[in-house]
């Protein structure tokens, strides 16, 4: 189970422990409640301790996270994990597979190959996507443990304290070796899954760098996301003129370079919210989007 600790100091002494929580621990309004309930997730010095108990300096409040678990139907699909703690679970997501069952795929999610992983680790927790990538898209995907991992990062998020890094293939050389292209993404048709630069559309900022150019034609960039909206850098890539190699949806596909979009999530930077260290996460780039770089070369 997953837990959080303050230790009190001398300007603490006296203070009850509910006020402590209230002040000192950022949580959500909903872990707070739930916290409520279940008092017995709050320990001073490892002891059950009611809120109003005062503390003295150097005590320990440890609040230890309730206990939940996804329902998800377990399969045996390797997982490629980058990292692993008692609050988070970063995975290396292969192309051609989505994060959670839906109607058009019911099965053989990454949902599926975690809830198979923690029965075979002896864990128990509820799958928190922090963000998702397409089917088609490669990379580093973030999965909560608890409430509170999700929560804050979310907000990390919001406060554009989370970099995410992602590499792709393009058409076309780029006019500037970096950029911004800062352009509104809407969904024309609400029928269709295609989001497009609308004027209506929200704010949506991708950053780029031109790593390496080819003869053929084809272009190595970095981009770095200001915003998340849905499909952001397909879209954005394809407006200016530069579609992802093998984007059917909005480029063409390219089967004899690679069977899907070149787009591959390489990296995730964020602080961790437990330890307060700052966390670089690096996904190395997939063996088609490799193969590709070799066939431009």
């Amino acid at each position: 189970m997953s837990k959080f600790t303050f230790i009190a100091s001398a300007e603490d002494a006296g203070r009850p422990i509910k006020d402590i929580l209230r002040k000192e621990f950022v949580f959500s309004r909903r872990l707070r409640t739930k916290l409520k309930q279940q008092p017995e997730l709050i320990r001073l010095n490892d002891a059950l301790a009611e809120g109003w108990f005062p503390v003295h300096a150097g005590d320990k409040i440890t609040i230890h996270f309730p206990s939940e678990q996804s329902q998800f139907e377990p399969e045996n699909i390797p997982l490629d994990i980058l990292f692993e703690d008692e609050d988070f679970l970063l995975l290396n997501k292969q192309p051609g597979i989505v994060c959670h069952p839906t109607k058009g795929h019911p099965s053989h999610t990454l949902s599926n190959g975690i809830q198979f992983y923690m029965e075979q680790t002896g864990q128990t927790f509820k799958i928190r996507f922090i963000s998702r990538l397409d089917m088609d898209t490669s990379g580093i995907l973030a999965v909560a443990k608890n409430s509170h991992g999700q929560d804050n990062l979310i907000r990390q998020m919001a406060e554009k304290k989370v970099v995410k890094k992602y590499l792709a293939v393009v058409q076309g050389t780029m006019s500037q070796s970096k950029g911004t292209i800062q352009l509104p993404i809407g969904q024309p048709d609400p029928e269709k899954v295609q989001r497009g630069v609308v004027e209506e559309g929200a704010d949506s900022i991708t950053h780029y760098e031109v790593l390496e150019c080819y003869s053929r034609g084809y272009s190595l960039l970095e981009l770095i996301l200001g915003t998340g909206r849905t499909h952001q850098i397909r879209v954005h890539l394809s407006h200016i003129g530069h579609p992802i190699v093998g984007d059917h949806l909005y480029g063409t596909e390219s089967p004899l370079l690679i069977p899907r979009q070149a787009l591959h999530a390489a990296s995730l930077s964020f602080t961790h919210p437990m330890k307060g260290t700052w966390m670089e996460v690096t996904a190395p780039l997939p063996r088609d989007m490799e193969e590709l770089l070799q066939k431009l070369k």
